[in-house]
């Protein structure tokens, strides 16, 4: 599959990030809620859980691969990080996600992970798991 519009998301989410000032990036409403540069760090620990996913969806079935954003997010502590360092990472991540889905064999699109937190599983399609990894992205990056 070509995964090439992913790559221009990227290329122009990078282009537009150089627009948002140091000052947005680290600007928190709440303690609570993630700033936008804790936003980007997030869609990174998204990166690397989903890339476990895709690889590992290819040869073993049904596996549970989860975290916990929030712990993830607190534990990288992205906001005390330079937004260049958390952008460049979020966009190396991203390309090799694009590397790697664009190299899954269509036989392997329907096997499934389990994305669950709960002692209920709930198995989904490596296709469904890389829809969703998009959605989810493309959900982030509207709220910067």
């Amino acid at each position: 599959m070509n995964y090439q519009f992913l790559k221009n998301i990227i290329d122009a989410e990078v282009h537009r990030f150089r627009t948002i000032s140091e000052e947005e990036w680290n600007y928190k409403a709440t303690p609570e809620k993630w700033s936008k540069k804790e936003i980007i760090g997030h869609l990174c620990d998204s990166a690397f859980t989903n890339i476990r996913r895709f690889v590992v969806t290819q040869y073993k079935e049904n596996e549970n691969i989860v975290y916990d954003q929030n712990i993830w997010v607190k534990a990288q502590n992205y906001q005390n990080i330079p937004v260049a360092e958390v952008i460049n990472l979020w966009k190396v991540l991203n390309y090799q996600i694009v590397h790697i889905v664009e190299n899954i064999p269509d036989e392997a699109m329907q096997r499934t992970c389990d994305t669950t937190k709960t002692e209920f599983q709930k198995r989904f399609t490596l296709e469904f798991i890389i829809k969703d990894y998009v959605d989810h992205l493309q959900h982030h990056l509207e709220a910067i």
